[in-house]
């Protein structure tokens, strides 16, 4: 076994140079998203009246349970586990998830694995490079919270709790993202097995959470870390339940490591059709974005009709606290408290979908560095005509999700107050209304893959930059110059207000600038 692992140490500095923009951003995001939440909570709940009043609101209403998770007390601290720990368990699921795969079977994919292998390298050091990253990166964040929420004033021992509960969850999903690796051949779809089972995951948890199965929810690492109740009960013993499963699924990932062949999966590959008709480049570019976007378009409207169903009795939850009342019409506008509740929800589904725009649009590079841009190029398919097809999903896949959430929470709200011909033109313009600032940040995509295209990860530094302002720039209390410079500030709340068409105007020509720079630098540069 250790001739097996020669080389492993080589390949995590390797794995940390590829990923030094990626993984940091990931890692600031994710310390940052429950880290500023005590010192937010404190200002809006700063009496143990008002955080009962809330926290009992949020226990009475099992729609808010299932997508947010259980409270197990009133105090600041029980709060803020409540609030950040699903939700943020989820994004640290993610990150492990898409490190694992990025490091095993993409490396396969590509022919790099192959390459190393070459060398003084073990069968198994790039399975374990890639989960050693995962868990440092898991530890990395653990340590983060930690610190910042012990530097709130909350127990150091509840907050390094918290923090270690979400380490976990990556750690869980590290291990299954291994396991999905071996089985199939391509990156794509072991992301997609991994992706479903977090999917399974978190509805487990919501069904065990909202309903009255909660024994639902011991099944899901995404509930696990709600039930370690860091400043109530202190369970250190589910962290035990967490590392025993990821241990289980590690061992798993080896064994099959050792049975296959490289760049092989352990399930056999699906054959295609004997013949085939793409259709030019945009047949293409449909067959290569059509799964990803039927999910998304999927996802979004799952979200769209649970935040329509949420909406009803969201009233009775934030009347508790007038600040937050305020808080929430800061992010949505509107006068009307379920509108200010939407627009706000509809904020977070833009950054979604802008997040989907963006790596639609950096198709284009992994086609380009896989090598089969060049095979379509050396057709009589040009340039233009070859980033258009890709363009085409990156503008108008997040409007069709968009469009899909808003008709979703449109038909569940409007069934709910019986006035579905009302509600459902109104919610689907609050939705649409986001896509000229997802615009711009496909826009900015496609600039630097035509001008800068090795800084391309920058799109992605971007939207995190705009999300750390949309989401918590109030309550940091940051310039307004600084939070004018995400497009998502200039948006007109559209639910309870009229619209200014200026601010989409202008942003539709930025938008077309940043598209024009993009294609001018595509047909200068060389390929490849």
């Amino acid at each position: 076994m250790t001739a097996a692992l020669t080389g492993t140490a080589s390949l995590i500095r390797l794995a940390l140079r590829r990923d030094r923009i990626r993984l940091p951003i990931w890692v600031v995001l994710l310390v940052v998203i429950p880290g500023v939440t005590p010192p937010s909570f404190a200002e809006l709940f700063p009496t143990e009246a008002a955080r009962a009043a809330y926290a009992g609101g949020v226990t009475a209403n099992p729609a808010l349970l299932a997508l947010q998770g259980p409270m197990y007390g009133t105090s600041l601290g029980a709060l803020t586990a409540g609030r950040s720990l699903s939700l943020t368990a989820v994004l640290v699921a993610l990150m492990s998830v898409l490190t694992v795969i990025r490091h095993t079977r993409a490396e396969e994919e590509a022919g790099r694995r192959e390459l190393l292998g070459a060398g003084v390298v073990g069968r198994h050091a790039g399975l374990a490079a890639a989960l050693a990253v995962a868990v440092g990166a898991g530890l990395v964040i653990a340590t983060g919270v930690a610190v910042l929420i012990a530097a709130a004033g909350l127990p150091v021992a509840g907050s390094v709790l918290m923090g270690l509960a979400l380490a976990a969850v990556g750690i869980v999903f590290a291990a299954v993202a291994a396991v999905a690796a071996q089985l199939t051949e391509g990156a794509r779809a072991a992301t997609g097995i991994t992706l479903g089972v977090l999917g399974l995951a978190f509805l487990a948890r919501a069904a065990g959470d909202g309903g009255s199965v909660e024994w639902l929810s011991w099944l899901s690492p995404l509930g696990w870390a709600a039930r370690t109740q860091p400043f109530t009960g202190d369970r250190w013993w589910v962290l035990g339940l967490a590392l025993g499963t990821a241990a289980v699924l590690a061992g798993l990932a080896f064994a099959l490591s050792a049975r296959r062949d490289l760049a092989a999966g352990v399930l056999p590959a699906r054959l295609g059709p004997a013949h085939g008709a793409l259709g030019g480049p945009f047949g293409l570019a449909w067959r290569l974005h059509r799964a990803s976007l039927l999910g998304w378009t999927a996802a979004f409207a799952v979200a769209g009709a649970a935040f329509g169903g949420i909406a009803q009795g969201i009233g009775d939850v934030l009347d508790s606290s007038p600040e937050i009342v305020e808080l929430l019409r800061q992010l949505g506008g509107g006068d009307g408290i379920v509108d200010v509740f939407l627009a706000a929800e509809f904020g977070i589904l833009g950054l979604l979908a802008a997040a989907y725009g963006i790596g639609a649009a950096l198709r284009l590079r992994s086609e380009e560095t896989d090598g089969r841009a060049e095979n379509v190029l050396a057709t009589a398919v040009g340039r233009t005509r070859w980033t258009s097809s890709h363009l085409v999903v990156a503008l108008f896949g997040p409007a069709l999700a968009l469009l899909t959430a808003g008709l979703a929470a449109g038909l569940v709200h409007g069934a709910a107050l019986g006035d579905v011909d009302g509600q459902v033109p109104r919610l689907v313009v609050g939705a649409v209304a986001q896509l000229p600032a997802v615009w711009v940040l496909v826009g900015i995509a496609l600039a630097l893959f035509g001008v800068f295209p090795r800084a391309v990860v920058g799109a992605w530094a971007v939207l995190v930059v705009f999300l750390l302002f949309g989401q918590f720039g109030q309550l940091l209390s940051l310039p307004q110059w600084l939070l004018d410079l995400s497009p998502f500030t200039h948006l007109p709340r559209t639910l309870g207000t009229e619209i200014d068409t200026t601010p989409l105007v202008w942003m539709v020509v930025i938008t077309a600038a940043l598209l024009a720079v993009g294609f001018i630098g595509i047909r200068r540069r060389d390929v490849g």
